[in-house]
Protein backbone atom coordinates (compact mmCIF):
# COMPACT_ATOMS: atom_id res chain seq x y z
CA UNK A 1 0.00 0.00 0.00
CA UNK A 2 1.09 3.46 -0.85
CA UNK A 3 -0.31 6.19 1.28
CA UNK A 4 0.15 10.27 0.44
CA UNK A 5 -1.23 12.37 2.87
CA UNK A 6 -1.43 16.22 2.96
CA UNK A 7 1.81 15.85 0.54
CA UNK A 8 3.33 19.67 -0.92
CA UNK A 9 6.21 20.62 -2.90
CA UNK A 10 7.02 24.49 -2.60
CA UNK A 11 10.26 25.75 -4.12
CA UNK A 12 11.50 29.04 -3.55
CA UNK A 13 13.00 31.53 -6.02
CA UNK A 14 13.76 34.91 -5.85
CA UNK A 15 10.53 36.34 -7.02
CA UNK A 16 8.24 34.26 -5.90
CA UNK A 17 7.43 30.85 -4.50
CA UNK A 18 6.27 28.15 -6.45
CA UNK A 19 3.30 25.23 -5.54
CA UNK A 20 4.40 22.31 -7.69
CA UNK A 21 2.43 19.67 -5.44
CA UNK A 22 -0.32 20.82 -3.46
CA UNK A 23 -2.20 19.06 -0.86
CA UNK A 24 -1.93 15.82 -2.68
CA UNK A 25 -3.77 12.75 -0.73
CA UNK A 26 -3.77 9.13 -2.44
CA UNK A 27 -4.32 5.96 -1.43
CA UNK A 28 -2.88 3.11 -4.14
CA UNK A 29 -3.25 -0.43 -3.16
CA UNK A 30 -0.52 -3.02 -3.49
CA UNK A 31 0.11 -4.84 -6.33
CA UNK A 32 -2.49 -2.17 -8.92
CA UNK A 33 -0.87 -0.35 -11.54
CA UNK A 34 -2.11 3.54 -10.43
CA UNK A 35 -1.59 6.13 -13.31
CA UNK A 36 -1.28 10.11 -13.05
CA UNK A 37 -2.28 12.18 -15.36
CA UNK A 38 -2.18 15.52 -16.63
CA UNK A 39 -1.03 18.26 -18.81
CA UNK A 40 2.73 19.73 -19.09
CA UNK A 41 3.15 21.81 -15.72
CA UNK A 42 0.53 19.90 -13.82
CA UNK A 43 3.38 19.16 -11.01
CA UNK A 44 3.02 15.06 -11.89
CA UNK A 45 6.57 14.59 -12.09
CA UNK A 46 7.68 15.82 -9.28
CA UNK A 47 5.26 14.39 -7.10
CA UNK A 48 6.24 10.50 -8.34
CA UNK A 49 9.86 11.84 -7.66
CA UNK A 50 8.69 11.86 -4.20
CA UNK A 51 7.88 8.49 -3.88
CA UNK A 52 11.57 7.10 -3.67
CA UNK A 53 12.48 11.19 -2.00
CA UNK A 54 14.46 12.31 -5.14
CA UNK A 55 12.17 15.24 -4.45
CA UNK A 56 11.89 15.81 -0.47
CA UNK A 57 8.50 16.89 -0.02
CA UNK A 58 7.95 20.15 1.95
CA UNK A 59 5.77 18.82 4.06
CA UNK A 60 3.19 15.55 4.59
CA UNK A 61 4.09 12.08 4.35
CA UNK A 62 4.59 9.21 1.91
CA UNK A 63 4.16 5.97 3.29
CA UNK A 64 5.09 2.27 1.64
CA UNK A 65 4.54 -0.41 2.89
CA UNK A 66 4.75 1.01 6.52
CA UNK A 67 7.61 3.05 6.19
CA UNK A 68 7.60 7.15 5.86
CA UNK A 69 9.56 7.78 3.03
CA UNK A 70 10.86 11.28 4.42
CA UNK A 71 11.84 10.47 7.97
CA UNK A 72 14.10 7.08 6.76
CA UNK A 73 17.93 7.40 7.90
CA UNK A 74 20.20 8.28 5.22
CA UNK A 75 21.16 4.21 5.19
CA UNK A 76 17.49 3.22 5.54
CA UNK A 77 16.40 5.40 2.46
CA UNK A 78 19.19 3.73 0.23
CA UNK A 79 17.92 0.56 1.72
CA UNK A 80 14.13 1.63 0.20
CA UNK A 81 15.30 2.82 -3.03
CA UNK A 82 16.12 -0.43 -3.63
CA UNK A 83 12.61 -2.00 -3.51
CA UNK A 84 11.25 1.44 -4.91
CA UNK A 85 13.00 1.58 -8.57
CA UNK A 86 12.40 3.94 -11.10
CA UNK A 87 12.18 4.16 -15.45
CA UNK A 88 12.30 7.33 -16.85
CA UNK A 89 11.18 8.91 -19.91
CA UNK A 90 14.74 9.18 -21.55
CA UNK A 91 16.22 5.99 -20.48
CA UNK A 92 19.07 7.32 -18.34
CA UNK A 93 21.13 4.46 -19.65
CA UNK A 94 25.05 4.90 -19.39
CA UNK A 95 26.16 5.15 -22.83
CA UNK A 96 29.60 3.68 -22.11
CA UNK A 97 28.80 0.53 -20.59
CA UNK A 98 26.67 -2.84 -22.55
CA UNK A 99 23.34 -3.99 -22.19
CA UNK A 100 24.17 -6.09 -19.74
CA UNK A 101 26.76 -4.10 -17.86
CA UNK A 102 23.84 -1.44 -17.23
CA UNK A 103 21.45 -4.30 -16.03
CA UNK A 104 24.26 -5.22 -13.62
CA UNK A 105 24.95 -1.14 -12.23
CA UNK A 106 22.83 -1.37 -9.52
CA UNK A 107 23.28 -4.33 -8.47
CA UNK A 108 27.17 -3.74 -8.23
CA UNK A 109 26.02 -0.49 -6.20
CA UNK A 110 24.51 -3.15 -3.76
CA UNK A 111 27.50 -5.03 -3.87
CA UNK A 112 25.79 -8.02 -5.09
CA UNK A 113 28.91 -10.57 -6.27
CA UNK A 114 29.63 -10.30 -10.07
CA UNK A 115 28.48 -13.83 -10.61
CA UNK A 116 25.12 -13.71 -9.33
CA UNK A 117 24.82 -9.77 -10.71
CA UNK A 118 25.60 -11.16 -14.03
CA UNK A 119 23.12 -14.51 -13.35
CA UNK A 120 19.89 -12.08 -12.42
CA UNK A 121 20.86 -9.36 -15.53
CA UNK A 122 20.84 -12.71 -17.78
CA UNK A 123 17.72 -13.51 -16.83
CA UNK A 124 16.42 -9.36 -16.94
CA UNK A 125 17.79 -9.62 -20.35
CA UNK A 126 15.18 -12.56 -21.64
CA UNK A 127 12.61 -11.39 -19.26
CA UNK A 128 12.70 -7.58 -21.27
CA UNK A 129 13.32 -9.66 -24.71
CA UNK A 130 16.56 -8.27 -25.69
CA UNK A 131 18.50 -12.06 -25.84
CA UNK A 132 21.60 -11.41 -28.02
CA UNK A 133 21.53 -8.07 -27.67
CA UNK A 134 23.60 -8.03 -24.25
CA UNK A 135 26.86 -6.71 -25.80
CA UNK A 136 24.94 -3.78 -27.41
CA UNK A 137 25.57 -0.07 -26.51
CA UNK A 138 22.65 2.03 -26.07
CA UNK A 139 23.71 4.19 -29.13
CA UNK A 140 23.38 0.59 -30.79
CA UNK A 141 19.60 0.42 -29.64
CA UNK A 142 15.85 1.61 -30.57
CA UNK A 143 13.95 3.75 -28.45
CA UNK A 144 11.92 0.69 -27.90
CA UNK A 145 14.83 -1.31 -27.05
CA UNK A 146 16.68 1.34 -24.65
CA UNK A 147 13.44 1.63 -22.61
CA UNK A 148 13.83 -2.07 -22.00
CA UNK A 149 16.94 -2.01 -20.83
CA UNK A 150 15.91 0.63 -18.40
CA UNK A 151 13.02 -1.25 -17.25
CA UNK A 152 15.26 -4.46 -16.71
CA UNK A 153 17.96 -2.39 -14.56
CA UNK A 154 15.48 -0.57 -12.48
CA UNK A 155 13.97 -4.92 -12.12
CA UNK A 156 17.82 -5.49 -10.82
CA UNK A 157 17.10 -5.37 -6.82
CA UNK A 158 13.62 -7.07 -7.20
CA UNK A 159 11.84 -4.03 -6.30
CA UNK A 160 7.86 -3.79 -4.78
CA UNK A 161 7.00 -0.63 -6.50
CA UNK A 162 8.53 -0.18 -9.67
CA UNK A 163 7.81 3.82 -10.96
CA UNK A 164 7.68 5.27 -14.44
CA UNK A 165 8.26 8.84 -14.71
CA UNK A 166 6.61 8.78 -18.99
CA UNK A 167 8.07 6.47 -19.68
CA UNK A 168 6.43 5.80 -23.18
CA UNK A 169 6.15 9.54 -24.35
CA UNK A 170 9.73 9.56 -26.15
CA UNK A 171 8.33 6.18 -27.89
CA UNK A 172 5.93 5.43 -31.12
CA UNK A 173 2.41 3.98 -30.87
CA UNK A 174 3.37 0.40 -31.96
CA UNK A 175 6.43 0.71 -29.61
CA UNK A 176 4.43 2.29 -26.78
CA UNK A 177 1.90 -0.71 -27.22
CA UNK A 178 5.07 -3.07 -26.25
CA UNK A 179 6.77 -1.47 -23.78
CA UNK A 180 2.76 -1.56 -22.24
CA UNK A 181 2.42 -4.99 -22.77
CA UNK A 182 5.62 -5.73 -20.97
CA UNK A 183 4.45 -3.29 -18.14
CA UNK A 184 1.86 -5.48 -17.58
CA UNK A 185 3.74 -8.85 -18.08
CA UNK A 186 6.10 -8.04 -15.43
CA UNK A 187 3.53 -7.05 -12.68
CA UNK A 188 1.55 -10.14 -13.35
CA UNK A 189 5.04 -12.18 -13.06
CA UNK A 190 6.08 -10.30 -10.05
CA UNK A 191 2.87 -9.28 -8.18
CA UNK A 192 4.49 -5.42 -8.58
CA UNK A 193 2.94 -2.18 -7.38
CA UNK A 194 3.58 0.17 -10.74
CA UNK A 195 2.89 4.27 -10.58
CA UNK A 196 2.85 5.76 -14.00
CA UNK A 197 3.18 9.08 -14.87
CA UNK A 198 1.71 10.78 -18.64
CA UNK A 199 0.31 12.61 -20.49
CA UNK A 200 -1.61 10.30 -22.66
CA UNK A 201 -4.85 8.88 -21.93
CA UNK A 202 -4.35 5.86 -24.05
CA UNK A 203 -1.70 5.03 -21.23
CA UNK A 204 -3.81 4.94 -18.39
CA UNK A 205 -6.83 3.24 -20.44
CA UNK A 206 -4.25 0.61 -21.62
CA UNK A 207 -2.91 -0.59 -18.24
CA UNK A 208 -4.19 1.61 -15.55
CA UNK A 209 -6.19 0.00 -13.01
CA UNK A 210 -7.32 3.85 -11.21
CA UNK A 211 -6.53 6.91 -12.37
CA UNK A 212 -5.84 10.07 -10.58
CA UNK A 213 -5.88 13.54 -12.50
CA UNK A 214 -3.82 16.82 -11.90
CA UNK A 215 -3.49 20.47 -12.54
CA UNK A 216 -1.72 23.20 -11.42
CA UNK A 217 -0.37 20.82 -8.36
CA UNK A 218 -3.55 19.47 -7.00
CA UNK A 219 -5.42 16.54 -7.99
CA UNK A 220 -8.79 17.38 -9.54
CA UNK A 221 -10.51 13.72 -9.97
CA UNK A 222 -9.52 10.05 -9.18
CA UNK A 223 -10.68 6.80 -9.64
CA UNK A 224 -11.54 3.26 -11.17
CA UNK A 225 -10.80 4.06 -14.53
CA UNK A 226 -13.50 2.86 -16.22
CA UNK A 227 -15.45 5.01 -13.57
CA UNK A 228 -13.35 8.20 -14.68
CA UNK A 229 -13.85 7.18 -18.13
CA UNK A 230 -17.60 6.55 -18.18
CA UNK A 231 -18.77 9.78 -16.19
CA UNK A 232 -15.52 12.13 -16.04
CA UNK A 233 -16.30 15.39 -13.73
CA UNK A 234 -13.44 17.93 -14.39
CA UNK A 235 -13.14 19.43 -17.13
CA UNK A 236 -9.96 18.60 -17.61
CA UNK A 237 -10.42 15.20 -17.34
CA UNK A 238 -13.41 15.48 -19.54
CA UNK A 239 -10.84 16.61 -22.33
CA UNK A 240 -8.57 13.87 -21.81
CA UNK A 241 -11.05 11.27 -22.40
CA UNK A 242 -13.23 13.23 -25.37
CA UNK A 243 -9.45 13.54 -26.77
CA UNK A 244 -8.83 9.74 -26.29
CA UNK A 245 -11.71 8.42 -27.76
CA UNK A 246 -11.85 10.61 -30.95
CA UNK A 247 -15.22 12.27 -29.37
CA UNK A 248 -15.34 15.54 -32.28
CA UNK A 249 -19.10 15.56 -32.11
CA UNK A 250 -19.12 18.83 -32.37
CA UNK A 251 -18.88 18.67 -35.96
CA UNK A 252 -21.45 16.12 -36.11
CA UNK A 253 -24.11 18.66 -35.14
CA UNK A 254 -23.35 21.59 -36.35
CA UNK A 255 -25.49 20.82 -39.97
CA UNK A 256 -28.64 19.71 -37.60
CA UNK A 257 -28.80 23.39 -36.13
CA UNK A 258 -31.03 25.12 -35.36
CA UNK A 259 -32.84 21.51 -33.87
CA UNK A 260 -36.80 21.43 -33.50
CA UNK A 261 -38.10 22.44 -30.20
CA UNK A 262 -38.73 18.58 -28.97
CA UNK A 263 -35.38 17.78 -30.36
CA UNK A 264 -32.54 16.10 -28.63
CA UNK A 265 -29.02 15.71 -28.98
CA UNK A 266 -27.50 13.40 -26.38
CA UNK A 267 -24.30 11.38 -25.31
CA UNK A 268 -24.81 8.19 -24.44
CA UNK A 269 -21.73 6.58 -22.16
CA UNK A 270 -21.41 2.61 -22.00
CA UNK A 271 -19.39 0.43 -19.99
CA UNK A 272 -18.84 -2.98 -19.32
CA UNK A 273 -21.14 -5.79 -20.61
CA UNK A 274 -23.70 -2.87 -21.83
CA UNK A 275 -20.86 -2.09 -24.95
CA UNK A 276 -21.69 -4.75 -26.76
CA UNK A 277 -25.50 -5.42 -25.98
CA UNK A 278 -28.21 -3.75 -28.57
CA UNK A 279 -29.61 -1.67 -25.41
CA UNK A 280 -30.42 1.59 -27.61
CA UNK A 281 -32.16 -0.52 -30.19
CA UNK A 282 -34.33 -2.79 -28.08
CA UNK A 283 -35.26 0.70 -26.10
CA UNK A 284 -35.82 2.71 -28.77
CA UNK A 285 -37.81 -0.18 -30.54
CA UNK A 286 -40.04 -0.66 -27.65
CA UNK A 287 -40.93 3.09 -27.24
CA UNK A 288 -40.77 3.89 -31.14
CA UNK A 289 -38.18 6.42 -30.67
CA UNK A 290 -36.74 7.38 -34.06
CA UNK A 291 -33.03 8.53 -33.55
CA UNK A 292 -29.99 9.34 -36.15
CA UNK A 293 -26.19 7.86 -34.65
CA UNK A 294 -23.56 10.51 -35.57
CA UNK A 295 -21.14 9.62 -33.77
CA UNK A 296 -19.97 6.36 -32.03
CA UNK A 297 -16.90 4.59 -30.66
CA UNK A 298 -15.62 1.59 -28.57
CA UNK A 299 -12.48 1.41 -26.69
CA UNK A 300 -10.60 -1.38 -24.72
CA UNK A 301 -9.22 -0.98 -21.25
CA UNK A 302 -7.56 -3.38 -18.53
CA UNK A 303 -10.71 -4.45 -17.23
CA UNK A 304 -13.35 -4.23 -19.96
CA UNK A 305 -14.70 -1.98 -22.51
CA UNK A 306 -15.71 1.46 -22.80
CA UNK A 307 -17.62 3.79 -25.45
CA UNK A 308 -20.20 6.31 -26.36
CA UNK A 309 -23.07 7.15 -28.85
CA UNK A 310 -23.83 10.83 -30.05
CA UNK A 311 -27.41 10.57 -31.28
CA UNK A 312 -29.72 12.87 -32.70
CA UNK A 313 -33.64 12.31 -31.42
CA UNK A 314 -35.46 14.74 -34.24
CA UNK A 315 -39.06 14.36 -32.08
CA UNK A 316 -39.63 13.13 -28.97
CA UNK A 317 -42.30 14.50 -25.90
CA UNK A 318 -40.80 15.27 -23.01
CA UNK A 319 -42.42 12.72 -21.05
CA UNK A 320 -40.95 10.30 -23.88
CA UNK A 321 -37.63 11.76 -23.30
CA UNK A 322 -37.81 11.33 -19.57
CA UNK A 323 -38.89 7.12 -19.61
CA UNK A 324 -36.01 7.26 -22.80
CA UNK A 325 -33.32 8.48 -19.76
CA UNK A 326 -34.88 6.12 -17.10
CA UNK A 327 -34.47 3.09 -19.21
CA UNK A 328 -30.52 3.56 -20.67
CA UNK A 329 -30.18 4.37 -16.90
CA UNK A 330 -31.94 0.65 -15.81
CA UNK A 331 -28.84 -0.61 -18.02
CA UNK A 332 -26.20 1.19 -16.27
CA UNK A 333 -25.68 3.88 -19.40
CA UNK A 334 -24.88 7.20 -18.55
CA UNK A 335 -26.98 10.18 -20.66
CA UNK A 336 -25.30 13.75 -20.92
CA UNK A 337 -27.89 15.34 -22.80
CA UNK A 338 -25.55 18.11 -25.47
CA UNK A 339 -28.31 20.44 -26.52
CA UNK A 340 -32.23 20.84 -26.55
CA UNK A 341 -34.42 22.39 -29.77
Amino acid sequence: MIELNQVVKRYHTKNKDVLAVDHVDLNIESGSIFGVIGFSGAGKSTLIRMFNNLEEPTSGDIIIDGDNINKLSKSDLRKKRQKVSMIFQHFNLLWSRTVISNIMFPLEIAGVARTEAKKRALELVELVGLKGREKAYPSELSGGQKQRVGIARALANDPNVLLCDEATSALDPQTTDEILDLLLKIKEERNLTIVIITHEMQVIRRICDAVAVMENGRVIEQGNVDEVFENPQHEVTKRFVKDDLDDDFEDSIKHLEPLNKDAYIVRLNFNGNNTTQPVVSDITRTQNIELNILEANIKNTRTGSIGFLIVHIPHISEDGFNTFVTELHKQHVNVEVIKHG
